[in-house]
Parts: C-alpha cells; sequence; structure tokens
C-alpha cells in the first residue's frame, strides 16, 4: 500500500515538476473548493473504506493545481520558493519515520545535525565557536518571538517568575524597532505584555533602511517618555523591499546602552553564504541573536528556521521550568544535544534534516550560486525598469526584491491632470488584482511612502529576464485599459 500510494504521488509529481510554462495563480471561489474537496471523501463511515486509487489521484491533483504554482516562472509574488527535489524527498522520509527533535531519544540524527549545520553556517555569522547556540524553530515568527523572550529575560531579571509586578515603578519595557518591521515583531510584543505602544519606531532613510542618524535621538525621545528600550530589532533583507539595515552600527548603538541587538534575517540572512553578497550583512557578529529562514532563500521546505545566539547561556533564558517528564535531572551526553529548554515546542519536526541533506550532497555552491543568481536578475529587472519611461522605481533592490509603479510617462488623463498619489496608489492595486486574477504571473504589492508599488520576489531559477519583460507588457496592457476605462467613466459621468 505504501509503495503503490507512492507512486501515484511521484507520477503526479513528476508531471508538475516538469511543467515550466508560464502561470500564476488560479483562484478558485472558496464555497466551489470547499464542495470539490467534499466530493473526494468516502460516503463510507461504518467501516475502513477500501483503499481507492483514483480518489487519491484526484485529492493530488486538487492539491497541486489549487497551489501557488512556485516552479513556474510566472511566480515572482512571495518569499517562499520552490524546494530543490532532493530536500522534498528528505522531508517526505522525515514524515515517515516520525521523528520529533527537541529531545536527543526521540530524533537522534536530526539532533546531531542541528549541531552539525550550526557549525557549518557559523562560519560565516563569525560567533565564537565556544560559545554560540542555534536552535530551529517553526518559521521566523517564532524565532522572533523567542530571541525577544530571552532578551527581556536576559535585560529585566524577574519578569518571567513574576510578570510585569518585576518592573512596578520602573519606566515600561520598550522595544526599539525599525518603521516598517514585520509584522511578526509586533505581535511577538503583544505576546510578550509589551504592547504595541512600548514599540519605539526608528525612522526610515530613503533606501527603506534604519537612519542610524536619527536612531539616539530617537532612543533618548523614548527615555523622557518613561520608556526603557531594553532591545532593538534590525532587518536584513526586510519584507517590503528587502532592504538590510546597517547592523555594524547599530550594534555600536546596542552595545553603548547595553542593549540587546536581534537581527531578523528570515530572508536576506542567507546571502551569508555567497561570498559576493555576504557584506550586506557586515557586524553581523555583533548581534545577539539572528534569525535566519531556511525555507526561504535555501530552497527547502517550509518551515526550517535557525536561531543563533551569540552566547548559548541567554538562550537558556527564554525558558526558565522544570518538567520531570521531558526535561532530565541528570545531564549526559545525550541530553546535551536536547533543544527542548531552548525553544517553545516541545514535539518539532526535524526540519533541519532538508537543508542538512542539500548541504552534505552539494554543499555551499547550490545555495551561493542560485542566490547570486536571483539576486543578479533582480538588478537587471531593476535596469530595465529605469530604462522605460513607463515605470518608476522607488528603490534600487539589495537582493532579490523589486518594487515599481506603472505611471505612464506624459499621461494627462481627460481632465489633463497628472495622476495624484491617491490616483496612483489605487491604479498600482487594480493592476496587481487584473494581473494576478489573469493566471499569467503573480505578483504582490506593497505600500511605499503612502502609495501602492508593485512588488516581485525572484525566487525561482526558472525565470529570466524575458520573463520579466513579457511582465512588464501584461502589466503596462492592463494599465493602459485601466486608464482608459476610468477616462470613458469619466466622459460619461459615471467616475
Amino acid at each position: 500500500m505504501f509503495r503503490e500510494n507512492s507512486e501515484t504521488a511521484l507520477a503526479k509529481l513528476e508531471k508538475h515538476l516538469s511543467d515550466i510554462s508560464i502561470r500564476g495563480l488560479e483562484l478558485i471561489d472558496p464555497q466551489q473548493l470547499t464542495q470539490a474537496a467534499r466530493a473526494l471523501m468516502t460516503a463510507e463511515h461504518d467501516a475502513v473504506a477500501a483503499f481507492d486509487e483514483e480518489r487519491l489521484a484526484s485529492i493530488i491533483d486538487l492539491y497541486i493545481r489549487t497551489g501557488i504554482q512556485v516552479q513556474s516562472p510566472g511566480y515572482m509574488g512571495r518569499q517562499f520558493s520552490g524546494v530543490v527535489p532532493l530536500a522534498g524527498v528528505i522531508d517526505f522520509v522525515s514524515s515517515m519515520v516520525s521523528q520529533p527533535a527537541s529531545f536527543y531519544e526521540a530524533g537522534q540524527l536530526p539532533s546531531a545535525v542541528e549541531r552539525i549545520m550550526a557549525e557549518e553556517l557559523n562560519r560565516f555569522i563569525g560567533y565564537d565557536p565556544g560559545r554560540f547556540t542555534m536552535v530551529t524553530t517553526s518559521g521566523g515568527s517564532l524565532a522572533n518571538l523567542t530571541a525577544l523572550l530571552a532578551a527581556r529575560n536576559e535585560k529585566l531579571p524577574g519578569y518571567w517568575s513574576q510578570g510585569a509586578s518585576a518592573v512596578r515603578g520602573q519606566p515600561r519595557p520598550a522595544i526599539a524597532v525599525g518603521a516598517d518591521v514585520h509584522y511578526s515583531v509586533a505581535r511577538a510584543a503583544g505576546v510578550l505584555g509589551i504592547g504595541d505602544a512600548q514599540l519605539v519606531r526608528l525612522p526610515l532613510n530613503k533606501q527603506q533602511q534604519i537612519s542610524v542618524g536619527e536612531v539616539r535621538a530617537t532612543l533618548e525621545a523614548a527615555e523622557r517618555q518613561n520608556l526603557k528600550v531594553f532591545c532593538m530589532v534590525a532587518s536584513a533583507g526586510g519584507t517590503s523591499v528587502g532592504a538590510f539595515d546597517p547592523i555594524d552600527e547599530l550594534a555600536a548603538i546596542a552595545e553603548e546602552r547595553d542593549l540587546w541587538l536581534h537581527i531578523d534575517g528570515a530572508h536576506g540572512a542567507s546571502l551569508l553564504v555567497s561570498d559576493a553578497l555576504r557584506d550586506k550583512l557586515r557586524g553581523i557578529a555583533r548581534a545577539d541573536s539572528l534569525a535566519w529562514d531556511a525555507h526561504k532563500m535555501m530552497f527547502v521546505p517550509a518551515p526550517c528556521t535557525m536561531l543563533f545566539y551569540k552566547n548559548r547561556e541567554t538562550a537558556l533564558s527564554a525558558f526558565r521550568q522544570k518538567a520531570s517528564y521531558v526535561f532530565e535531572e541528570e545531564q549526559d551526553i545525550y541530553t546535551a544535544f536536547d533543544s527542548g529548554p531552548k525553544n517553545f515546542e516541545c514535539t518539532k519536526r526535524p526540519m533541519i534534516m532538508t537543508l542538512w541533506a542539500l548541504w552534505a550532497i552539494y554543499g555551499r555552491s547550490l545555495f551561493a550560486e542560485k542566490i547570486e543568481y536571483l539576486c543578479g536578475l533582480t538588478g537587471e529587472a531593476y535596469e530595465i525598469l529605469r530604462a522605460d519611461p513607463d515605470f518608476e522605481t522607488p528603490h534600487r533592490p539589495e537582493a532579490n526584491i523589486l518594487c515599481f509603479r506603472y505611471h505612464p510617462a506624459g499621461y494627462g488623463g481627460a481632465s489633463g491632470k497628472k495622476l495624484d498619489k491617491k490616483a496612483l496608489h489605487h491604479l498600482q492595486v487594480a493592476i496587481r488584482n487584473r494581473v494576478k486574477s489573469e493566471g499569467n504571473f503573480f505578483i504582490s504589492k506593497v505600500d511605499i511612502d503612502g502609495a501602492a508599488a508593485l512588488r516581485v520576489v525572484m525566487m525561482n531559477h526558472q525565470i529570466t529576464a524575458e520573463h520579466f519583460r513579457m511582465l512588464l507588457s501584461e502589466i503596462k496592457r492592463t494599465g493602459r485599459e485601466l486608464i482608459e476605462s476610468d477616462e470613458s467613466e469619466e466622459g460619461t459621468g459615471k467616475a
């Protein structure tokens, strides 16, 4: 039965991976999809139903067809990637052998491999080999939460056991973040009892990076508002435009003010494995913690996130508990490999196995070459846009995320007026929605300086500059149609 099930799935997946046609996202009415899924369910309720290979094949077909087509050159919309096939195979094995990886006795190889990959990747981070540690978490959001929890407990002793009463009568604890920090950090602040009102927003420069020259003044203003900043969060490859905050300069400020510096490198930390791109994270060894998503730019199945700490002792600050049913009273050579005391999860997938298998078999260059190609392609796309008067580019890409707007040259509209910010915003949103619904390309959008911009994320090495030009042609056609439609409505008084 296992072989029959597997062969059915393999045949479907092989066909799927072989199809590199240009396609985006086929959105189906949720009610229709629910009905289609229900129709695939057995009507047998009183006994175990007989295995139905056709039913299984239909389930797999529906699953594949309704997902974002991450293997297609038309996919340029999000930060998760198609996976190196071998990583999918190892994930399949992990599902079958079922070895939870928070404790050595339950997942021996995953626990040992976690230590190996920590040492391998730390060669590019530069922490003291005898002091640092790494733990895997199910996603960057959980890694950010865990790091901030460690920071709070380290900088605010007593908070874990006493809660907010530990700082009663003192300035309110606060976290300093970039103005466009990922929402998971704001959520983490809420979970930790810090609260959104105690997030100190650091101004950004024109490149959407934290403006170093304004950090000290912002922190001093926070102090005057009775806030005690204990942690600063910077981004390495921010979600909006892929900006890399100046880590080295921020580390200097964090050190002089005794702040914990956490780097949300969920997207961009992978550039560390590239000799050509590593300098984007200059100063990373000065950070107290680093979140790194392998399911983004390391091309493995989600989730696979690594949380690095400069000091292994502070990793143990995140959680201070006793539980006789899992935590051993006496430490030995086996429990030394347990990650349970350092992470939120008890039952945790052996997610590191997919990354280690690729690293073990192909080596670093597999990742470096793919990352360098995608970043180079994004730079080429930027130059294509700059040469076209119908587009504007609000930023120069630092990695593989590029934002731009369709703003046709010389457009005056029926009234002779140029597009104002509001009209420009609505045009980008309408273009993105139309392009997505037509199903050839899948792109995203983001607000920059109060107006929407179209956003592409190059995550698939099948994409070429020619595919990007095809996307621009579709955007131009769509934009012209939308503008002409608006002009027509103006002429009839319907606008």
